[in-house]
Order: C-alpha cells, then structure tokens, then sequence
C-alpha cells in the first residue's frame, strides 16, 4: 500500500527545487541588467588635479540622468545623496603602494514639497535654493573646485595615482527605502573608478 506521508514529502520536495530553480533562473537574467544599469549610471568627464595656496584641488564634472523612480522619490520628498570618494597612493617597489591622502564630499539634494523648490548643498555647509531638478542637478553635476588635500599632504616632484569615484549614496535613504534601493536598478546611481596620475607641485 502507498504511504500518503511518503507522497506528500515527494511533492513538497519537488515543489522546493522547483522553486530554487526558478529563483536561480531569475537571478541569471537579473545579473547582466543591473551591471549594465550600473555602468551606464555616472560618467566621470572631467578630472584633475591642480596646486593651489589652499592645497591640492579637485576640478571634476559628471553625466548622469535620474531615473523615473529617482524623480518621483525627489518630488515626493525623500533626499538623495551623491558622493564622491577620491584617493592618492604613491607606487613603492619594495612594500605596499603607500595610501597619501583619502578624502569624501556628499552633495544633498531635496525638494520642499510646500514652498515647492529643490535645495542642494554640500554635508556641512549652506544649502541652495533652485527653481527646478535640472538647475539642481547642474549644480551636482559641475561642482565647484574642491581641496581635496593641504599643502604639504603631497611630496612634491612625486607621481600619485589619483582614483575618483562617485554615484549615489544608498545609505543616506530612509531604512524602508534602502531595501527596495539595494534590489532595484532602478536605484543604482555610480560610476566607475577612474584612475589617473598626478605628479605633485
């Protein structure tokens, strides 16, 4: 006689690599989209390095389009942040490259859903007001020169390897936002390093 217990864990079995195998499945064809979202994200189009009194400053700008998503999360209220990350580390034949000087900035961008006017401003100075997203994002876009290092960070004569990177800072959303972000490509704003030299003045 059949055992109906045996039959039942049969079926829930099959039903379980069914479902593992549609989850790979899935995961498969996600893959090449997101990396794909990600490459097209942030263009770096401009980088470099110039001596200045203050120290060492970085001119840079960006090409990036906010998605569908991104726009309505804006207009609704929720803040976006974009970060830029730059490093400058000195070659040395006989042990690790040696890590000079590290350095971050992170632009705020929000809209005031009641006066109806979007604001940007670097994380520790005063915001800007802005008519509309896309005055907004020119600001992001072409920042303004940023001392990245002081006088006396860098050996003068030396050769650095300077790598830039910026896209938008997941961490900074709201927690319940954050989960839909991380699984959405929707939501991945980011360039790719890009690696240049310096030799320092």
């Amino acid at each position: 006689m059949r055992n109906p217990l045996k039959s039942t864990r049969q079926v829930i079995q099959r039903f379980f690599r069914l479902l593992c195998w549609q989850l790979l499945l899935t995961l498969a064809c996600a893959l090449p989209h997101a990396a794909h979202a990600s490459d097209d994200g942030v263009e770096i189009t401009r980088a470099y390095i110039e001596a200045a009194e203050e120290g060492y400053r970085l001119s840079s700008a960006y090409s990036f389009e906010l998605s569908h998503d991104l726009e309505v999360a804006v207009q609704s209220g929720v803040s976006l942040h974009f970060t830029t990350e730059i490093s400058f580390t000195r070659p040395r034949w006989y042990w690790f490259d040696e890590k000079a000087v590290t350095a971050k900035r992170t632009h705020k961008l929000w809209y005031d859903v009641l006066i109806r006017q979007y604001y940007v401003k670097v994380i520790g100075s005063v915001a800007q007001p802005f008519q509309t997203l896309d005055e907004a994002l020119f600001f992001i876009r072409r920042p303004t020169r940023w001392v990245v290092a002081p006088r006396g960070a860098l050996k003068v004569g030396e050769t650095y390897n300077v790598t830039l990177k910026m896209g938008m800072d997941k961490d900074f959303l709201p927690k319940p936002i954050q989960v839909n972000a991380f699984n959405n490509s929707e939501w991945r704003l980011s360039s790719k390093q890009k690696t240049f030299q310096y030799r320092a003045e």
